[in-house]
Parts: structure tokens; C-alpha cells; sequence
């Protein structure tokens, strides 16, 4: 906003110079300093106005934010939720399949280790056939 001298504006209204060019001058002052006030009161309502607009919006893109993270969690776990009851039958299955694997290693030790003695202390001497005597 320009600011005036307030000699010129009292010139410009045609007053003249004198007694009441105090009253003008003073008066035109006054006014000046309520338009300057009135100006910048303005222009704090302004930016406080913008401020509290940045605020808001600010909210609502965290509850945006909120909503959307809350939808994906429960998305996620509607898509792990099968995924995990896959997990809990698959584990069933190898607790079965290793349970049946112990029982067989129960049943077959004594048999396994009693063979594979016996052809450990079992010694035959021979010569292989691949062994040449006069080479």
C-alpha cells in the first residue's frame, strides 16, 4: 500500500495551507495510520486464515493416511490369514511324516545295525578282479 506525504494529498483536495491544513494533516494522519493498521490487520487475518487451512488439511490427510493404512492391514491380513492356516496344515503334515520316519528308525535300528556289523567284521579275503599280477 503507497503512502502518501500528507502535504501533497491536502494539496491535491484543494485545501489550503493554513489553520486547517493542521486539522487536514492530522486528520489525513490519523486516517493513514487506521489504513495502515486496518492493512495489516488484514493481512494477519489472511495468514492466520492460511495457517489454519494447512492445519486442516494437514488432519485430514492423516486421517486419509489412517483410513488407508487401517484398509490395507485388514486386506493384508485377509491374504495372510489363508496363508497362515497353509502354514498350520504343512506343519501337520511334517509332524505326521516325521513321526512315521521316527517309527521306522525304531523298528529297523537293531536290523540296520546288526547288518551293517556284520559286514564290517565279516572278512573274506579275495583278489578284486581288476587286479593284475604280472602287469
Amino acid at each position: 500500500m503507497p503512502c502518501y506525504n500528507c502535504k501533497s494529498t491536502a494539496v491535491i483536495l484543494g485545501v489550503s495551507l493554513g489553520e486547517s491544513a493542521v486539522t487536514v494533516t492530522s486528520a489525513l494522519a490519523v486516517w493513514h495510520k487506521w489504513l495502515l493498521n486496518k492493512a495489516l490487520s488484514l493481512e494477519t487475518g489472511k495468514n492466520r486464515r492460511l495457517k489454519q487451512a494447512k492445519e486442516e488439511a494437514q488432519e485430514e490427510i492423516e486421517q486419509y493416511r489412517l483410513q488407508r493404512e487401517k484398509e490395507f492391514k485388514a486386506k493384508e491380513e485377509a491374504a495372510l490369514g489363508s496363508h497362515g492356516s497353509c502354514s498350520t496344515e504343512i506343519e501337520k503334515e511334517t509332524q505326521m511324516k516325521m513321526s512315521t520316519i521316527q517309527d521306522n528308525f525304531q523298528k529297523n535300528r537293531e536290523k540296520v545295525l546288526n547288518n551293517l556289523l556284520m559286514f564290517v567284521c565279516d572278512i573274506k579275503p579275495e583278489i578284486h578282479m581288476n587286479y593284475r599280477i604280472n602287469g
